[in-house]
């Protein structure tokens, strides 16, 4: 995040064990939730590999922190617009699920689009490090097709869609949570946006952990009990 190293590993510090804790949790209470429950804990990877960006991009020899760099935009691009939909697919009822489907599938061709290009085009992503941010300037496929904006927008709808329009109040209070962090994002910190955006997801995911450590049983179902 646009802070410090021990910033975002002290986050996947707290984030990882509890998130683990969290899927735990889910799996003995309800497993509808068990793909939801690890979002935290993917939030904590996700800045332990920044965290360490920071590290190897200040004391490394040059191109250390591109690996880690990679590691850091799969989840960006790759892991949430995908694993977000498919993780509310499992606690919706079945009559809607098939719009989850879409929205994973859409988000992975999107996410493929801009990820893989990295791979082929040296220098598509470079990090540089500011006093207190992490910027992560990139070339992206889709921008001489439809434009950098529509790529965001299309972005964001698979992202926060699928979480607001959940049957679950906690889920869709999350989703709320995760536009606040991007409207946040987007007013004030255009220039670091990226890393930004997903720490702030990622402190968002605490209310996750919250939210799904107090939820009990299906109803009629014991503790510990198959779903």
């Amino acid at each position: 995040m646009c802070l410090s190293a021990p910033v975002s590993f002290a986050a996947a510090a707290i984030l990882i064990p509890a998130g683990a804790g969290t899927v735990w949790t889910a799996l003995r209470r309800d497993r509808r939730y068990a793909a939801l429950a690890a979002l935290p804990a993917l939030f904590g990877l996700q800045q332990l590999m920044e965290g360490i960006v920071w590290i190897t991009g200040a004391h490394g020899p040059p191109g250390a922190s591109e690996s880690f760099s990679l590691a850091y935009m799969f989840f960006a691009w790759i892991a949430w617009p995908v694993w977000v939909p498919v993780s509310v697919y499992f606690i919706e009822p079945y009559r809607r699920r098939s719009a989850y489907l879409v929205f994973a599938v859409v988000g992975g061709m999107l996410g493929s689009i801009q990820y893989l290009p990295y791979f082929a085009h040296e220098g598509w992503l470079s990090v540089t490090l500011l006093e207190n941010a992490v910027v992560y300037r990139d070339e992206e496929l889709l921008d001489a097709i439809i434009g950098r904006p529509q790529t965001y927008l299309l972005y964001v709808t698979v992202l926060i869609v699928p979480l607001v329009m959940s049957s679950d109040r906690d889920v869709r209070v999350f989703g709320g949570l995760v536009a606040a962090v991007l409207a946040v994002t987007v007013g004030f910190f255009q220039w670091a946006y990226i890393s930004v955006f997903c720490f702030g997801g990622a402190v968002a995911s605490l209310y996750l952990i919250w939210a799904l450590r107090r939820k009990g049983p299906p109803r009629g179902q014991r503790v510990g009990a198959p779903a």
